[in-house]
């Protein structure tokens, strides 16, 4: 996932190179039939983790999770499922949410709204092979956060939910350091938030350093992490 928020129809957003760690109020109001965050006065947070399973990082984040007891939602690569299924049925047997990422990490932009619906769907296929799968909600995340009306619409049509974020930690981005990383997550989660992050090599040296320090973060504040769906 890397830079945020464009989208079709504000064509003036496209050549922008920064996105937003806080989710702007205004474009969850542009486009309400997404999900932002899920506003609840119990501290209850949402942690999410998109374009795995991957060798290592995966099974490293499950330890993670485990250590503090708290369960997440995996927004999963179809093609990274049917490569590593035994890391993927390790994600569900531990309980966690198993969300859509589509098949090939497609940038919905840049795709036709026929070869990205049939991408959604190859991926569920590859989740839906799992025996040990005991989940009915439909839930996805555009990768890029990119996805066009006709794509969301029938998606949506199709009984999906769309889950995008309030909070970006951008551990994606090696431009910035690990203590960066942290703060991103920090100082801008509250109660109903729906946070990101990525179980990928390309994010591992900012996840492994702000990943166990989150957790104990949110602990330390009465944070209790739910899953989606």
């Amino acid at each position: 996932m890397t830079q945020l928020f464009l989208y079709p129809n504000f064509n003036y957003f496209c050549q922008m190179s920064f996105y937003w760690i806080k989710t702007n109020a205004l474009i969850k109001k542009i486009f309400p039939n997404y999900i932002w965050s899920i506003p609840n006065n119990e501290n209850k947070v949402y942690l999410t983790f998109d374009d795995g399973p991957t060798p290592e990082i995966t099974q490293w984040t499950l330890s993670q999770l485990k250590q503090f007891n708290v369960k997440a939602t995996f927004f999963c690569i179809g093609d990274n499922i049917q490569k590593y299924p035994e890391i993927f049925n390790q994600v569900v047997q531990e309980g966690h949410t198993i969300a859509n990422h589509t098949f090939n990490h497609l940038n919905g932009w840049k795709t036709s709204t026929e070869d990205y619906l049939d991408n959604v769907l190859l991926c569920q296929e590859q989740i839906l092979k799992s025996e040990n799968l005991n989940q009915k909600s439909k839930i996805f995340r555009p990768p890029y956060g990119k996805i066009k009306k006709s794509q969301s619409a029938i998606l949506r049509q199709l009984g999906y939910q769309i889950i995008m974020w309030d909070v970006l930690s951008a551990d994606f981005d090696f431009k910035i350091t690990p203590e960066k990383c942290l703060d991103n997550v920090i100082s801008n989660v509250k109660s109903g938030s729906i946070i990101v992050f990525h179980d990928s090599k390309k994010s591992f040296k900012n996840l492994e350093y702000t990943l166990p320090k989150t957790l104990e973060f949110l602990q330390q504040k009465g944070f209790s992490c739910e899953l989606l769906g």
